[in-house]
């Protein structure tokens, strides 16, 4: 009698699974497992642990993992626990486990698309993890509340002043006495229902407020004792979407009748004088064992996307589409298979540009429900039965997670809006996010400053373009500058000051995905005195310019480049160490080795003058060498005598000092007359 009495109850647990109850039967499967016998009824066992987890599986619940380790243990007959099994792993993060598991299906479905996705995901969610996108994302505090949840927002038309979303929290009666009622077989919940909000003149978001006039409060109890509570169904009310005026709403509805579930429907609703008018329900298929929901309209309001198990899709929730035909929805359309897989496809959303926003746990992705992104295709051509090629793209970070994000809501024609998730959340309650794409600025920012590392005041800087820029500005007093630049273009920017020499530097913003600032700092070269070259260096002894000279010469010729009409003499010197004679003709061969390279980099001879003056110009300490090196005074010239009353340390400092490149500006008018 007790082993009738459990199969009674498993096959009572399973008839509610058939129909969509869902925590109903998980509560009936969670007490019969225990006394299922593992040694001698190992297969009834495992379909219990199997549609137990399955339940935990669509509730997000993470006892579902447990329940399938079971199932496998038990040797349920079915492959089809090998792949659910990794999903609910995939919900968990645990993406490892989730592969294996994506083997063990694909070892007998090696075709099937959502097992490669997922098993794809899996293998790539590392690298996908460090590419995150501009978006800003945030809690939108204000729409949630603790333990209920919270999500499909929708924008009440695009003025993007007024939002409805749906929740199931608990409403008051008058006095403060919260209404209950029957919890959902479905979700063991409280009843869903709309609730709407509005911004104040400070654009903050007042009050949430039941959506009044609409179906949804269902059968309601004062008393929490109430038997009849549990014996008849509540109407819940689900995802909604607005016409463009945000005059004409649809929304998704289910109300049970007699107890018994007959599916959601889509109702619409049109507001005169700010009173939401009797709701009508839409009909788009003749059979009305069709459930349909999740409704998204296109701008121009001939268009209807939604959600539907019908029959001609690819398995699982499917995205389709209708066309308004005077009052009546006709033509409904699947899709297709860039769209829909075996698994779920909900909640879409048509931007305003075209673009379909949806949710798929089908396609790869991060685990759960993942937001994508859907474009027209243009060069693919539309079949009868698919009126349109979509190219399909993952939101990516830090839109997705391993949890359930979707439910997603656009402010107008921007990318700024709100979705739903339950990211973090132990025991599944969904929360309204808030995201933003900030507007992507590229700026220029630097600082002009002489060759002592003293700021310019009052230098010039031009700033030319391929994009037609073509503008002036002048740097601050301590030097600094910064103004904007434009996206995919290349600039020129050109700094002078009178009685220097110019200086520019280049840079393009092309194929740019965020913001960027470019930070360019100008050492201008003064014309009246020499200039010292610290990164010219040649092979000990000798005059052969060594690798690590490069960079400095390839400055000293953009600097030539950079003002075409001056000429400048180029010259080395050495230390005292050693024959004079002898220092002064190493010091020529240097200074021709430097002349040279500046020819074979493209400079005209007749701008080049080399010299040689070995030890006979030590250098006159300024105020940046004795800032450096503080034994030396400012004006000290680096003579034999006054090194050689130095400590040993100290005269080598010297001796590297006067072991130096020069150039300086003999004219500013080659080739100008």
């Amino acid at each position: 009698m007790s082993s009738c009495s459990i199969k009674a109850r498993i096959k009572k647990a399973d008839k509610k699974y058939s129909i969509g109850e869902y925590y109903d039967a998980a509560e009936i499967y969670k007490q019969v497992y225990g006394r299922v016998s593992s040694k001698t009824e190992k297969e009834l066992k495992a379909h219990v642990a199997f549609y137990q987890a399955e339940c935990y599986r669509v509730l997000n619940n993470s006892k579902a993992v447990n329940c399938y380790q079971n199932a496998v243990r038990y040797k349920y007959q079915d492959s089809i626990v090998y792949l659910h099994f990794a999903q609910a792993l995939m919900y968990q993060g645990k993406y490892k486990d989730a592969e294996k598991n994506y083997a063990i299906y694909l070892e007998g479905h090696p075709d099937d698309y959502v097992a490669r996705a997922g098993q794809y995901a899996c293998q790539h969610i590392p690298e996908w993890k460090k590419e995150t996108s501009r978006y800003k994302i945030s809690n939108a505090k204000e729409f949630n509340q603790k333990r209920t949840s919270n999500f499909a927002p929708a924008f009440i038309g695009q003025s993007g002043d007024a939002l409805m979303f749906t929740s199931n929290r608990q409403e008051q009666n008058t006095g403060g006495k919260k209404k209950l009622k029957r919890p959902s077989p479905v979700t063991g919940a409280q009843s869903f229902n709309l609730y709407s909000a509005r911004k104040d003149a400070a654009g903050k978001w007042q009050d949430i407020q039941l959506a009044e006039g609409l179906y949804g409060e269902g059968e309601e109890s004062e008393n929490e004792n109430d038997s009849t509570a549990n014996k008849t169904g509540t109407a819940e009310m689900g995802a909604c979407c607005f016409t463009a005026d945000g005059k004409t709403m649809y929304f998704t509805f289910s109300c049970p009748v007699n107890g018994q579930d007959l599916g959601a429907k889509i109702f619409t609703s049109s507001r005169a004088s700010g009173e939401w008018a009797e709701p009508q329900e839409v009909k788009i298929f003749n059979d009305s064992t069709i459930t349909i929901g999740h409704p998204s309209i296109c701008a121009t309001g001939d268009t209807l996307y939604f959600v539907s198990d019908a029959p001609g899709g690819f398995g699982g929730k499917d995205i389709w589409m209708a066309e308004l035909d005077g009052s009546n929805w006709l033509n409904p359309q699947n899709l297709g298979p860039r769209i829909n897989t075996s698994a779920d496809e909900m909640y879409p959303c048509i931007h305003p540009d075209g673009s379909l926003y949806f949710a798929s746990n089908g396609h790869p992705g991060y685990g759960g429900l993942d937001i994508f992104k859907a474009e027209r295709d243009t060069l693919a051509e539309a079949v009868d039965s698919i009126p349109v090629a979509w190219l399909v793209y993952n939101m990516g970070a830090p839109f997705n997670t391993n949890g359930d994000d979707f439910g997603i809501t656009f402010e107008g024609n921007s990318q700024n809006g709100y979705f739903s998730s339950n990211r973090g959340q132990k025991k599944g309650y969904d929360e309204i996010y808030s995201f933003l794409l900030p507007e992507m600025e590229f700026l220029i920012e630097g600082i002009v400053v002489d060759n002592n590392d003293e700021p310019i005041a009052d230098a010039k800087l031009r700033l030319v373009g391929n994009d037609g820029t073509n503008s002036k500005m002048t740097a601050r007093r301590d030097g600094t500058f910064k103004t904007k630049i434009n996206k995919d273009a290349k600039y020129v920017l050109l700094a002078s000051a009178r009685g220097y020499l110019n200086q520019s530097a280049t840079l393009n913003t092309y194929d740019l995905k965020d913001s960027k600032t470019y930070e360019e700092k100008f050492t201008l070269a003064p014309i009246s005195k020499p200039v010292t070259m610290d990164n010219i260096f040649y092979e000990f002894g000798k005059w052969d310019l060594t690798p690590a000279s490069e960079t400095g010469l390839q400055l000293l010729v953009k600097l030539l480049n950079d003002n075409p009409n001056i000429t400048i003499e180029l010259s080395a010197h050495t230390d005292f160490v050693g024959d004079s004679v002898s220092n002064t003709t190493l010091s020529e061969k240097r200074a021709q080795s430097v002349v040279n390279y500046l020819i074979k980099s493209g400079i005209e001879k007749e701008r080049l003058t080399p010299v040689g003056y070995g030890e006979s110009k030590p250098v006159i300490a300024d105020a940046a060498i004795n800032k450096k090196y503080p034994f030396i005074p400012i004006g000290q010239v680096l003579d034999e005598p006054f090194i050689l009353g130095l400590l040993p340390q100290q005269q080598e400092i010297c001796h590297q000092i006067n072991r130096r490149t020069e150039f300086k500006v003999l004219k500013t008018t080659y080739k100008l007359y």
